[in-house]
């Protein structure tokens, strides 16, 4: 079975959103949510899962990842709205 990785999008307590890469994004938030994921949640942490987009693999969402970390407020907003938290491969 193939394993697919996520980009997923996180809203955060401070108002701010969160862009990352992971293979099963429920686990990942909730290391987030617990202090053990990145450091920037450590300090911000998620209040929520705002989009997310699967991927056949890891190069596709790290590509995806650092397109999607250079658009603006506005553009990650409008990206979550198209792509709804919906984790199925």
């Amino acid at each position: 079975m193939t394993e697919c990785w996520w980009l997923y999008l996180l809203a955060c307590r401070d108002g701010r959103t969160y862009t990352g890469i992971a293979t099963d994004v429920a686990a990942r938030f909730a290391a987030h949510s617990r202090g053990k994921g990145a450091k920037f949640t450590r300090s911000n942490p998620p209040i929520s899962v705002l989009g997310t987009r699967a991927f056949a693999n890891k190069s596709e969402a790290l590509k995806a990842e650092a397109a999607l970390k250079k658009l603006d407020r506005t553009g990650k907003l409008a990206w979550a709205r198209s792509h709804p938290s919906n984790l199925v491969c």
